[in-house]
């Protein structure tokens, strides 16, 4: 007997659940043999609206918890992942027309990135923080603390890998954030979006929006509730109008020429000093 394929309608990810864009509206996303694949949302302002208020609810709680729990938290991230490797590398296949081997590799090394990230939650206090020789009866400390809200345009190839190295490091600093996927190839970014709805990360810490690049990043750079963006998915056009569109709320915009580095967790966290009176 024959049978009609199921065509799946892509959602968004925000807050933990997976609404429908707010406009209804969808697109069409093909692979490299031009065969149709899915229709994911077009998302709009308003969904970009809902998920930087996601975001900004959840990362008190994230920021606030201790970074051995966000390190299991990434380490479980790349368990599930583990699991789900076999549909990540069909999705990688067919939307980049790369080899069954090489879409592979980018799943492992995704894992790879997840666990690397992980390891560095509880090692950021030593390494960036500091006890400071000052003169008077006080101690001087200086310590990391994340930065707030987090936008990322994730880069087009790699699709999954692309969108993992971006991510990974903004959660490791505790930070919560917006991703946007790559318009083109959308779907392990969507994909990503189930593992994540699936382990320990609490709802909102991590949004993630389908749909045009050119109708979302002059949002992200004017809303004043988004503290960060990785640009590393925009073209240098498009990362100068957002610096311009950005000025106001002084956001911190990054692209970055290392693939793993503490760098990319340490550009999107702040350095917090406290005296305290020696003897009390």
């Amino acid at each position: 007997m024959s049978r009609i394929d199921i065509n799946k309608t892509y959602k968004l990810f925000i807050g933990g659940a997976f609404p429908r864009s707010e406009s209804g509206r969808v697109y069409e996303v093909k692979g490299s043999n031009k065969k149709f694949l899915a229709n994911p949302a077009l998302a709009s302002r308003k969904d970009l609206r809902d998920a930087v208020v996601a975001a900004k609810s959840s990362q008190a709680g994230w920021a606030g918890a201790t970074a051995f729990n966000r390190g299991q938290i990434l380490y479980r991230i790349a368990e599930i992942m583990q699991g789900r490797s076999e549909q990540f590398t069909e999705e990688i296949s067919a939307l980049e027309g790369v080899t069954s081997k090489a879409a592979k590799l980018q799943v492992e090394e995704a894992i790879d990135t997840w666990v690397w990230y992980s390891g560095w939650c509880d090692k950021l206090s030593s390494v960036a923080g500091s006890q400071n020789q000052v003169s008077g009866p006080f101690y001087n400390f200086t310590t990391p603390e994340s930065l707030g809200v987090v936008a990322i345009f994730a880069e087009s190839k790699p699709s999954l890998l692309g969108a993992v190295r971006t991510l990974a490091p903004v959660l490791a600093g505790g930070n919560s954030a917006v991703l946007i996927a790559s318009e083109a190839y959308p779907l392990p970014a969507i994909t990503l979006g189930e593992v994540l709805a699936t382990s320990d990360l609490p709802a909102g810490v991590v949004n993630i929006l389908t749909g045009k690049t050119s109708e979302l990043y002059p949002w992200v750079g004017s809303h004043m509730e988004i503290d960060g963006v990785d640009v590393a998915g925009l073209s240098k056009k498009q990362e100068e109008e957002l610096k311009l569109v950005g000025a106001d709320n002084l956001k911190r915009i990054a692209r970055f020429s290392t693939i793993n580095h503490p760098e990319r967790i340490l550009s999107f966290m702040e350095q917090k000093t406290i005296w305290h009176p020696i003897g009390i």
